[in-house]
């Protein structure tokens, strides 16, 4: 049957090969079904990419679903440690991107299989965005879980920190320089609140409030040295996050800056486009932020938020990327999740300037003003 079914493809179009993803591996090496694919794809597995390599006539392996990293935008949880399964009370995963379902693994372990072996082609990961349904782990007695955590961006089409972990490995036409977590954490003074910066430079310096806490550089000493760097025994105290990246000659390049947050001011909102084309059809993703008078980030705000559009449009939709979240996408109201969530504008089919209010109790609100042409 699956022989059958190659054919069909070949005969449709000779010009691409056959690959199907194949999570029984015992199963598919015995019955000789991966030997007769034209490229064989294994899902996950990585303990597996070898044997199947030594077995197999094509010499190659593709990765045909790779990762299910699970993480929540925004959620830490401390200690920091690699874990599968994991779940706790508030139903969220961590996004110090060190958590797993059994089945699968963390990003470094595909990283690594590429680097280190010329006969992978290539991986598609499980998944871009998050999505509804599939919410593991929390996939038994856990309402209201809902959507799944595996997306390298999520629900409301914003990045996770993951995102840049993929980009600092894959991108090497741009600058990546991303620091992780957020610095808003009180109650935790005087603990270790570790830090992970994600970039295509290999080495670069921490500072806590002007104290350096060192240089780090990307080596072999663990899977996730190579491709992170890590401060493990960094310490919580508000103020300012600093990382200064240096290329492979030692020159400082680059530097990034993240600021404890200050009281809650207004509302920031950025359009993805700021000319649509009025054919009643067009979309403008707004990314909407609750921030200080200075513009930080408050990454632990959750207020409602109210959206409203004059003119030339209309509201479409809004998303939070919040996996428990029940409030319904169709809405103009939104709670924010850790300080942000994502608003969908649509153009009319009449020309005309359109804009998009966010209002909360508490904080001045944000506007953005868009064009349908």
């Amino acid at each position: 049957m699956a022989k059958f079914l190659q054919d069909i493809c070949h005969r449709e179009d000779p010009t691409r090969p056959v690959t199907c993803g194949m999570d029984q591996v015992s199963c598919v090496l015995a019955n000789g079904f991966a030997a007769m694919i034209d490229i064989p794809g294994l899902n996950y597995r990585t303990q597996r990419y070898k044997e199947s390599y030594d077995q197999l006539p094509q010499n190659l392996i593709l990765g045909s679903e790779t990762a299910s990293t699970v993480s929540s935008r925004g959620v830490y949880k401390f200690p920091v440690e690699e874990k599968k399964g994991a779940k706790y009370e508030d139903h969220q995963c961590s996004s110090y991107d060190v958590e797993a379902c059994p089945w699968s693994n963390i990003p470094d372990e595909d990283f690594a299989l590429a680097n280190d072996n010329h006969w992978t082609i290539g991986q598609f990961v499980w998944t871009g965005f998050d999505y509804l349904g599939e919410p593991s782990p929390y996939d038994v007695n856990s309402w209201p879980n809902h959507s799944s955590m595996f997306g390298i961006i999520d629900l409301a089409s914003i990045p996770k920190d993951r995102y840049y972990l993929y980009r600092s490995v894959w991108n090497k036409n741009a600058e990546t320089l991303h620091i992780l977590p957020h610095w808003t954490w009180p109650g935790r003074e005087g603990e270790v609140t570790p830090v992970f910066v994600y970039t295509n430079y290999p080495t670069a310096e921490l500072f806590i409030n002007g104290k350096s806490y060192g240089k780090q550089s990307k080596n072999n000493s663990s899977l996730k040295s190579r491709y992170r760097l890590m401060w493990m025994d960094a310490v919580y105290e508000p103020g300012e996050v600093k990382v200064v990246a240096y290329n492979k000659d030692g020159k400082a390049v680059a530097e990034k800056t993240v600021r404890t947050a200050g009281k809650p001011h207004h509302i920031e909102l950025v359009s993805n486009r700021n000319e649509l084309t009025a054919d009643g059809k067009d979309l403008a993703y707004v990314t909407v932020k609750v921030v200080d008078k200075d513009g930080n980030l408050c990454p632990t705000d959750s207020r409602l938020i109210h959206f409203s559009v004059k003119g030339a449009g209309k509201f479409r939709a809004v998303a939070n990327g919040d996996p428990t979240n029940l409030e319904q996408f169709h809405l103009p109201k939104m709670h924010a999740f850790h300080g942000m969530l994502t608003a969908i504008v649509q153009a009319g089919e009449i020309a005309g300037d359109l804009v998009l209010t966010a209002k909360a109790s508490g904080v001045k609100t944000g506007t953005v003003h868009l064009q349908a042409k």
